[in-house]
């Protein structure tokens, strides 16, 4: 749930919609779950079309974005704040995605914000 919520939370600030992202759980006993959750998701893509024209951005643009974005999320001081903001979420027992999604804007916000 934390790497959900911090994803989306760069996508919405590399400007792309965070709805491009989805993470769900089926066990390998869930087939039809499966298929339903990837059918969903490919439609809901499908109807946001090609990344970055939706959202206006050229691809130059667009390529520059997610270059800093994969800087940013390969650096060492995001990966200890997102340990650190998961020992948080841990310690509180509060697995609720709006109390996840909230605690990942406290404790890297800035440093997301900072590092695009």
């Amino acid at each position: 749930m934390g790497v959900s919520a911090l994803v989306k939370k760069v996508l919405s600030e590399v400007g792309l919609k965070p709805e491009r992202f989805d993470l769900q759980w089926a066990s390998a006993a869930e087939a039809p779950r499966f298929v339903k959750l990837i059918t969903e998701f490919t439609m809901r893509v499908k109807e946001l079309g090609p990344i970055g024209q939706v959202e206006g951005i050229a691809p130059e643009e667009l390529k520059g974005r997610l270059d800093k974005a994969l800087a940013l999320v390969s650096d060492r001081k995001l990966r200890v704040a997102f340990g650190n903001a998961t020992k948080t979420i841990r310690k509180e027992g509060n697995f609720n995605q709006e109390f996840i999604s909230g605690v990942i804007e406290d404790k890297l916000g800035k440093t997301i914000s900072s590092g695009l």
